[in-house]
């Protein structure tokens, strides 16, 4: 949670009318992961209709080209900023408080197409 904080990917929030609870997670290093469990926020979610393309698809579009780049994903989604009217539907609730996010938290239904759409506007290709 201080991490998160320092970084300002987390802030406090004193009042929302959306707050979920954080869920621990065994990793299989054994390590922990803190999520938060946003079930009933997604089921309250439109759903985006833009599905995520296929590897075949993806693999045929790049065909014949003789340069290519790669654009690394670790922590992805964290790249991406939330809308401020957004932001107070990602609040959580922790014993040492209640915080919303200030970039898009894993666990929404539409973070996946929501990461695809924001990439694809940013990164065009050279070719």
């Amino acid at each position: 949670m201080d991490k998160l904080l320092d970084i300002g990917f987390i802030y406090p929030i004193e009042t929302t009318q959306w707050l979920f609870p954080l869920v621990i997670v065994p990793k299989k290093n054994g390590k922990l992961r803190i999520c938060v469990d946003y079930h009933k926020l997604n089921a309250q979610t439109k759903k985006d209709s833009l599905p995520l393309p296929f590897l075949d698809l993806i693999l045929d579009s790049i065909v014949g080209y003789e340069m290519y780049s790669f654009m690394d994903n670790y922590s992805s989604y964290n790249q991406v900023k939330m809308a401020e009217e957004s932001k107070d539907k990602m609040a959580f609730i922790s014993e040492w408080g209640a915080y919303a996010y200030n970039i898009m938290p894993f666990g929404l239904c539409n973070t996946p197409t929501t990461f695809q759409k924001v990439v694809t506007k940013t990164f065009k290709p050279y070719f």
